[in-house]
């Protein structure tokens, strides 16, 4: 483990991978934040985190305009990423594989839930259409649809990006400013009040800290309770199969979501496939332990339904990952804590942390530099919504 180079910081970030690398870059790249910036991260390997197994996917198709104006700045920033990052052309131009998602709907009140997300989703500048299944089989020929009545599709802006890229890019640029990542885990922190005084690692040294940014994932709840602070996150498994078919599709597989909460996509010469477990308990977050039955069970009975050619496939790859699950609304808590004002939250993104993390990094930024938002309004994901039991409205939740 490594012990950090000064005794106090402006910032102390805890957690290093894609969220806690978002705020630490965007803090860097801010007009009015000068300060010093410590990154806590207990695995440097990033072998367990919630970063490395992700699927790196991104979608328009949510029927709250918030998550849908967060995602149209994630595309637009992916896009635009080198140019985001000073224009350097040593940084690479990552691809935004807008082959999409297709939800589809096998219950006539699904289907209305599917055409009134479209409605909201087109008054926000989103490319999704509500699709026949005429209309669904003309595009795509492969499904097999005899229990389907309707689908929404987007082949704008929405799709798969290699999300690594980012992120590797934020924690190298932020290093090279000045935010200093270290090799290390909090394991105390120093309430004084209504503020976060001090920081206590594993290596015994307490640093002093101006504002702490709880970038914890699965392990948020922990960092909280630290400071006496209790959020209903937790890890979750989330399954991911890769497999080869033996007669390939003639055309990209879009992001399909099954009905019975199946999905798959196209990826590269492979396909990729995910669900949650039947049961879907709180797990240690170090318990990646597969249930192997899930995909003879369930996973590729459905994967040969709904795409009869996939009834001859060879499975190459599995892992768990986590989701950090936010159990009250399965959508981000952000902000300031209503009592430890110092105390910033970015968690619970229950599987929406990636797409949502250029978003998140560049308002949290904004709010720790000048104490409020300056582009999108996330107030909505403040966590004294907890408190008032005033759910995030959104419906579009995989």
């Amino acid at each position: 483990m490594q012990s950090p180079v000064r005794h106090h910081y402006d910032v102390v970030i805890v957690g290093g991978a894609m969220l806690g690398s978002s705020v630490a870059w965007f803090l860097t790249d801010h007009a009015d934040f000068n300060g010093k910036i410590l990154v806590v991260e207990r695995d440097p390997t990033y072998e367990f985190a919630s970063t490395s197994h992700t699927n790196s996917c991104m979608r328009q198709q949510f029927s709250n305009p918030l998550n849908i104006q967060m995602s149209q700045f994630a595309a637009d920033f992916v896009k635009n990423f080198r140019r985001y990052m000073g224009g350097e052309e040593r940084i690479p131009d990552p691809v935004l594989q807008s082959y999409g998602y297709m939800y589809l709907a096998d219950t006539p009140a699904f289907a209305a839930t599917l055409r009134d997300g479209q409605a909201i989703q087109a008054a926000n500048g989103a490319g999704t259409r509500h699709m026949s299944v005429e209309e669904i089989a003309e595009a795509y020929p492969f499904y097999h649809l005899d229990d389907i009545l309707a689908g929404n599709h987007n082949l704008v802006d929405e799709g798969y990006f290699d999300g690594n890229t980012l992120f590797d890019w934020w924690k190298r640029i932020a290093r090279e400013r000045g935010a200093e990542y270290i090799h290390n885990t909090v394991v105390a922190l120093d309430r004084q009040g209504d503020e976060i005084t001090g920081v206590t690692l594993a290596t015994g040294e307490t640093i002093g800290c101006g504002t702490i940014v709880n970038a914890s994932g699965p392990c948020a709840n922990v960092t909280s309770e630290m400071a006496g602070i209790t959020i209903p996150v937790a890890p979750r498994k989330r399954y991911t199969y890769i497999f080869q078919a033996e007669q390939p599709l003639d055309r990209d597989l879009p992001l399909t979501i099954d009905p019975t909460g199946v999905h798959m996509r196209t990826e590269g010469s492979y396909y990729l496939a995910g669900c949650p477990p039947d049961e879907d308990p709180d797990v240690a977050f170090d318990d990646f332990v597969e249930d192997h039955s899930l995909w003879e069970n369930k996973v590729w009975p459905v994967l040969a339904h709904r795409v009869p050619q996939f009834e001859r496939i060879k499975l190459i790859n599995s892992w768990v990952g986590h989701y950090a699950y936010n159990k009250f609304d399965q959508n981000a808590i952000l902000g300031p804590d209503p009592e430890v004002r110092n105390f910033i939250f970015a968690n619970g993104f229950s599987g929406h942390g990636f797409q949502q993390s250029p978003a998140v990094g560049r308002g949290l930024a904004e709010f720790i530099a000048t104490g409020d938002y300056q582009t999108l309004d996330l107030r909505p994901f403040h966590v004294d919504r907890i408190e008032q039991g005033v759910k995030f409205a959104e419906k579009a939740v995989i």
